[in-house]
Parts: structure tokens; C-alpha cells; sequence
């Protein structure tokens, strides 16, 4: 017996060791960390005004620990001058889109006035607010306190696209001006050409961003060089082939995208030429031999050249079919026109066109998948998808700090408000929880229309799946179906957006 008992108490005892080296080793490992933040606490205090070691303690502690906080309050009221320490915790808050950064820049730039870098990061932080006002007020200051600063300058000139667009067209040419040497300068210009909205603007200033800015030294230009060359291929297809044959002269090797190009233009200008000498069939022919890419801004172009081309042959009803297939893909106004040109050809019906192209998306329509118990931010209770049942749902993902969903919400909002007071629904989900305390104060004083909900994790989306992004948008119709996804709307667009919507609002399913 006691043989027995002394050998259960050494198997005991092994078992035992490593458990007991284990926590020799956590205490090991504790007291390094403690060590390490030691030093880091250290260096703050022998250099205040250093970011970079302001920096890496934060890291070290992270921004969910309450200690970091008092620290800083500890500094604050030791180095009262220093500008960079409230800077230094603003700057781990504003970098995790945290709401708790305001105060702290807010300290920093009352200390420095001329603290460059805290004034952008107000501006940041209050675009996040929605306090959009405020928010250019903090730029200007940021722009005023460093003139050479060619970030906040392109920044200071775009704050103004969508409340004076001669203002933002001057600044950002100014700004083109003076950075030649900048991506900001080219950027600029590439913005202008992409978001002018007359066709003589875009190839005025994309031939000035080509002039200014090389291709092959700056990336913004290189960019700016695709989309002049998308424009050019709908409007002067010769002038585009001319474009991407310059471009394939200097293009990296290890892209090589340019020959391709050609190749699209020279297919499309001997269409286009076979179109003018109403030769239908071998325009055909010819376009059939054009392959673009999935996400290529010609698709639309593409499909009423083949509808034209169809046209001429003898074959309206195909170019008719072929253009409401387009659309139930891709809807723009571009084709709502061709399609009824076609159907009057037709001798169709005014009405006819519309409820062609209603069966067609009614075909594909598929229950939306539902969403219950998403907690309201403006109201008590929750919102379910079934709540919003006879009406149309326009449906968008975002949180406060996505600065394409805040280059976005103009646009929609352009067009929600053209149907203030019929069943349209606006709903926006956010999708970030931790940024929460933006929400209502962001609707406040964005004065935006849409009823923003939380998010829940895990939720089961279907087909109503953002795949963790945003912006991502869809519409269902009165009867809870899912219509059109994954479409986005800006200045170009917000006739598309309208004409979805309108067709969702005069509906009715078969």
C-alpha cells in the first residue's frame, strides 16, 4: 500500500512541475512587459515631445486600457506645455477611429495653435461627427498653419465639391499649380476630370493632368490616363488608340496593360466606322471580338453598340431584348432612352418598354433575406425588415469613419429627397459598433435622412451580404425582393439611382 501511495505522489509530482514552471514563466514574462513599459514611460518623460515614443507606449498599453488614460493625465498636468503629449493618446485613438480623440486634439491645438497635424486630425475626427462645417473649419487651420503642405491643401480644395463646385474647380487647379512635383498635385487633377460632369471639361483637364503631371512618374496620372482613355473610347475612339499606344511605350513591365487597350480602341473605331456606313452585321462581327474586364466602366457603351449594330442589320426586336437584359444588370439612364427608341420603332406602347423591362427584373427577383432585432440609434427598439413591408428599401452599409460611405451619402441623399413623402425607405446599417458614440451626434449634424441601425455580429445576410465592406447598397421592392445590388452612386449616377427607384415605386408584382 504505501509502495502504491509513494508512486501515485511522483506521478502527481510530474504532472505537477510543468504547471509550476508554467507560472514561474508567466511571472517571468509579466514582469518583462512591466519592464518594457517601464522604459517606454521612461523615454515619454526624458522627450515629451517626441510622436515616435509617444507612440510606441500606446501601442504597448492599447487604447482599451484604462491606465492609458491616466497616464496621459498624469503628463498632461507634469508637462503643460507640451503639445504632443494630449497629441500623442489623440493620435492612438484617432488612428482605431475612436471617438474619444476629440478631447485630446482639442488640448493639443489650444496648447499650439500652429500644431498642423492636430488640426487635421479635428478634421478627420469631426468628418466622423458629421459636423461637416466644423470639420473644413479644422482643415482651413491645418492649411493656414503649414501654406507648403500640399496634403490639406488638396484636402482643404475638395471640401468643397459639394457646396461650391467653381470654388473646388479653382482651389484644386491652384493646388495642381502649385505641387507639380506632388501626387496631391496630380490628384487634384485627376478628381476633376473624373468628377467634371461636362464632356469638354474631362478632356480639357485630363489632357492638362497628362501636360503636368508624366504618366510614368506619378501614379495619379497614370490612373487619370485609364479613365480619359474610357472617355475617349465612347466619344473619339481614334484619340483613344492614339492614347494607349502612347501609354504602352512607357507602361512597367510587369503590368503591360496598355497594348490590350489598343487593341479595345481599334476594335471599337472600326465598329464605329462600320456603324456610320450602316453596315449593321460586320460591325457585329467586329465587336464580338471585344473583351473587357469584369469591372470595365464600357460595358454600357458595349451593349448599345451591339444594339445598334443589331438595329441596322434588320434585327430590332434582338437590339430591343438585348438592351433590357443590359439593364436588368446594369440600369442607367443611357439605356432607359435607347430601349424606348427602340420599342417606338417597335410600334410598342409607351408603357410597354416599362413593363418589358419590369418582367425581366421580376424574373430574377428573389425574397431579400430578412434581418430582425437591429437596434435603432434615433429611437427606442429594434427594426426588422418585415417592418418596412409596401415600401421600397434603399439599403446601404457603413460606419462613421468609411470616407467613401460620407462621399456617398450626398448623392443618395440628392435623390431621396425627390421622393420625400412617397413609401421609400432609407436605412443605413452600420457596421462597426465600437464607433456607436458617432452615430447620433454624425445624423445630428449631417442632417442626412436615412434611419441608421446596428449591426449584429455573425447575423446570417444571404443575400443581403456586405461581405464586411462599405459602402455596399441594394434595393428591395414593396414586397420585400431584392431587385438591384451592389451598385454605387455619385455625381455621374444619381439619375440611376432615381430611375431604379422609380421603377420599384410604379411596380407591381405579377
Amino acid at each position: 500500500m504505501k509502495k502504491t501511495i509513494v508512486m501515485y505522489g511522483l506521478l502527481l509530482s510530474s504532472f505537477a512541475l510543468p504547471v509550476v514552471v508554467f507560472a514561474q514563466h508567466g511571472k517571468t514574462e509579466v514582469a518583462s512587459n512591466q519592464a518594457q513599459l517601464a522604459k517606454l514611460k521612461a523615454a515619454v518623460e526624458a522627450n515629451p515631445g517626441s510622436l515616435s515614443v509617444h507612440e510606441a507606449y500606446t501601442k504597448a498599453v492599447g487604447i482599451e486600457d484604462p491606465k492609458l488614460e491616466a497616464q496621459y493625465d498624469l503628463w498632461m498636468n507634469k508637462f503643460p506645455k507640451s503639445a504632443m503629449v494630449p497629441y500623442g493618446i489623440a493620435k492612438a485613438y484617432l488612428n482605431q477611429e475612436s471617438p474619444k480623440a476629440k478631447p485630446y486634439l482639442l488640448k493639443a491645438v489650444a496648447i499650439d495653435p500652429k500644431f498642423t497635424d492636430a488640426w487635421g486630425g479635428l478634421w478627420i475626427d469631426g468628418e466622423r461627427w458629421g459636423d461637416f462645417n466644423a470639420s473644413r473649419g479644422y482643415l482651413a487651420k491645418a492649411t493656414e498653419s503649414d501654406p507648403s503642405n500640399p496634403n490639406y491643401a488638396f484636402y482643404y480644395a475638395s471640401s468643397f465639391q459639394n457646396i461650391d463646385e467653381a470654388k473646388w474647380k479653382q482651389m484644386s487647379l491652384d493646388v495642381a499649380k502649385k505641387f507639380p512635383n506632388d501626387e496631391r498635385g496630380a490628384q487634384a487633377l485627376y478628381w476633376l476630370g473624373v468628377r467634371s460632369k461636362k464632356l469638354a471639361d474631362k478632356l480639357e483637364i485630363f489632357e492638362l493632368l497628362r501636360n503636368s503631371f508624366a504618366p510614368s512618374k506619378f501614379g495619379w496620372s497614370s490612373g487619370g490616363m485609364s479613365s480619359y482613355y474610357t472617355v475617349l473610347l465612347s466619344e473619339k475612339p481614334e484619340k483613344a488608340v492614339i492614347l494607349a499606344q502612347e501609354m504602352a511605350k512607357t507602361e512597367k513591365e510587369e503590368k503591360k496593360q496598355w497594348p490590350d487597350m489598343v487593341l479595345q480602341a481599334q476594335i471599337v473605331a472600326k465598329a464605329k466606322a462600320l456603324l456610320d456606313q450602316k453596315k449593321g452585321a460586320e460591325a457585329m462581327d467586329v465587336l464580338k471580338q471585344l473583351k473587357l474586364s469584369r469591372y470595365s466602366d464600357f460595358k454600357t457603351d458595349l451593349a448599345l453598340l451591339k444594339a445598334k449594330a443589331d438595329d441596322i442589320a434588320g434585327n430590332t426586336i434582338g437590339a430591343y431584348d438585348s438592351l433590357i437584359v443590359a439593364f436588368a444588370k446594369t440600369p442607367s439612364t443611357s439605356l432607359r432612352t435607347a430601349i424606348a427608341g427602340f420599342a417606338e420603332k417597335l410600334g410598342k406602347k409607351p408603357d410597354q418598354a416599362d413593363a418589358d423591362i419590369w418582367t425581366r427584373l421580376n424574373a430574377g427577383a428573389q425574397i431579400a433575406t430578412p434581418f430582425n432585432g437591429l437596434k435603432r440609434y434615433l429611437t427606442t427598439g429594434e427594426a426588422s425588415l418585415a417592418d418596412y413591408k409596401g415600401k421600397v428599401v434603399l439599403l446601404t452599409y457603413w460606419f462613421p469613419g468609411c470616407g467613401p460611405c460620407r462621399g456617398e451619402f450626398p448623392h443618395f441623399e440628392n435623390v431621396v429627397r425627390k421622393f420625400k413623402g412617397q413609401n421609400l425607405e432609407y436605412l443605413g446599417i452600420n457596421i462597426v459598433s465600437k464607433q456607436n458614440d458617432y452615430v447620433v451626434p454624425f445624423m445630428k449634424g449631417s442632417g442626412y435622412s436615412f434611419t441608421p441601425l446596428e449591426d449584429q455580429k455573425d447575423r446570417l445576410k444571404g443575400n443581403l451580404d456586405n461581405r464586411g465592406a462599405a459602402p455596399v447598397n441594394f434595393l428591395i421592392d414593396k414586397e420585400g425582393r431584392l431587385i438591384f445590388s451592389n451598385f454605387r452612386t455619385d455625381g455621374d449616377s444619381e439619375d440611376d439611382l432615381e430611375l431604379m427607384i422609380k421603377i420599384l415605386m410604379n411596380s407591381k408584382k405579377d
